[in-house]
């Protein structure tokens, strides 16, 4: 295997075990150790790195990371010098922790870590912007640079969120104990922000030249389900997950051989995953049972109506718009309301679409959002609208964006002229 495929394996491979590596060394170590759990989750991936492409991948890849941080943590621990007791007790912690990486059960206690950590970073001690970004580091394996860009903030800012999170872990004395009672809810809310967080970071990436990350989307739809299937689930956590599963269906039509956006409209849906949508409808019909309806719902009710019909000429567009109005009750968002507006256009037409997205134009929110100058060029254009519609997916292309982003955007301007 060449060294860039041998990369290529890492990568995916931490992308998956990160997390469960520091989570399983932080209830080893203590939360108050998490600094030391990264850092050897980060010395594990490159001893592989350096021995990997000379050596040949291991029989077990994730076993070798797994044990490789174990003793990266060991060496860390006696290199950083703490009493002598104490070290004895945290190497000898890990070293009993190595014995059954084989045996049966561990599947288990590595998800009750992940969603121990999980619901440790989303603890009200912490601000939530900080235990977003703490969440995205530690359990999803998100770099500063990641988070940073997912928060439009700068790396610097990030990177002290990281510290002050884990200043107030050590300093709160906070445990890995999962809430309960009237402390479950608020917590849950936020773990369920940082999951879909990660999904649309996967499938609607807004930087680089990937039109979409699988990686993350299969990442956000795997936590998700460890959520829904622990006793801390809720109806909310089966929408979500019903939600994530729908859309997930559609990766595979989302981009062309060409690495091009296929806007939904004009994709092809027999390349929509059936096992997917079948998961969806599962866990939609599960978010049903109790009188709970979130937001969550409200969105997996569209997708699922976008994965009943049978193509994009058969689509359900004023139950759509309903569902969108309680939506927009439900949240306020203006990206709820540029959506509705779209769908507006499907059922009444672009000029009362255009209509609608007047104040949105005037929300500092989206004032470098390309995607409202995207849309609103859009319905200039099907409106008969052309040089208003040029000016709008120019100033589209001014806006931060993916490459391939940019070029749809292109195609559209060469259309209005």
């Amino acid at each position: 295997m060449s060294t860039g495929d041998t990369g290529q394996l890492l990568d995916h491979l931490f992308r998956q075990q990160s997390g469960r590596i520091v989570s399983h060394l932080a209830r080893q170590l203590g939360p108050a150790h998490l600094d030391l759990a990264e850092e050897a989750a980060q010395d594990a991936l490159l001893r592989a790195l350096q021995s990997w492409p000379f050596h040949g991948v291991p029989e077990n890849p994730a076993a070798w990371l797994f044990r490789s941080a174990y003793n990266a943590a060991i060496d860390a621990i006696r290199r950083r010098q703490l009493s002598s007791r104490h070290t004895e007790t945290l190497v000898g912690r890990i070293e009993q922790a190595t014995q059954p990486l084989a045996m049966p059960g561990l599947e288990e206690r590595l998800r009750d870590d992940e969603l121990r950590l999980m619901f440790m970073c989303c603890h009200p001690a912490i601000p939530r912007d900080a235990g977003v970004a703490l969440a995205l580091k530690t359990v999803a394996g998100f770099g500063v640079r990641e988070i940073a860009r997912a928060f439009l903030a700068d790396e610097r800012t990030i990177a002290q969120r990281l510290v002050r999170a884990k200043k107030l872990v050590r300093d709160q004395d906070l445990t890995l104990d999962l809430p309960a009672g009237p402390e479950l809810a608020p917590r849950l809310d936020v773990v369920l922000e940082v999951i879909y967080f990660l999904f649309n970071e996967g499938y609607a990436v807004h930087d680089g030249t990937d039109a979409i990350r699988e990686d993350l989307c299969g990442e956000a739809l795997r936590l998700s389900k460890l959520v829904a299937e622990s006793s801390l689930a809720t109806p909310k956590v089966q929408a979500l997950v019903a939600l994530m599963a729908f859309q997930g269906a559609r990766l595979p039509a989302r981009v062309d051989a060409s690495g091009d956006l296929v806007l939904l409209e004009d994709q092809d849906h027999a390349l929509w995953d059936q096992n997917l949508i079948a998961m969806g409808f599962h866990y939609f019909d599960r978010s049903m049972q109790g009188a709970e309806v979130s937001s969550y719902h409200a969105e997996a009710a569209i997708a699922a109506t976008h994965a009943r019909a049978p193509s994009s000429h058969q689509i359900e567009w004023r139950l759509i718009l309903h569902i969108y109005d309680q939506l927009l009750a439900l949240t306020g968002s203006p990206v709820v309301a540029l959506n509705r507006a779209v769908a507006l256009a499907k059922v009444e037409g672009p000029e009362a679409a255009l209509r609608d997205l007047e104040p949105l134009r005037l929300d500092s929110r989206l004032r470098d959002y390309h995607l409202l100058l995207a849309a609103r060029g859009q319905l200039l254009l099907d409106a008969g609208r052309p040089i208003e519609a040029a000016a709008d997916f120019t100033a589209a292309l001014e806006r931060p964006c993916s490459e391939p982003e940019r070029r749809l955007l292109r195609r559209k301007l060469q259309r209005c002229l």
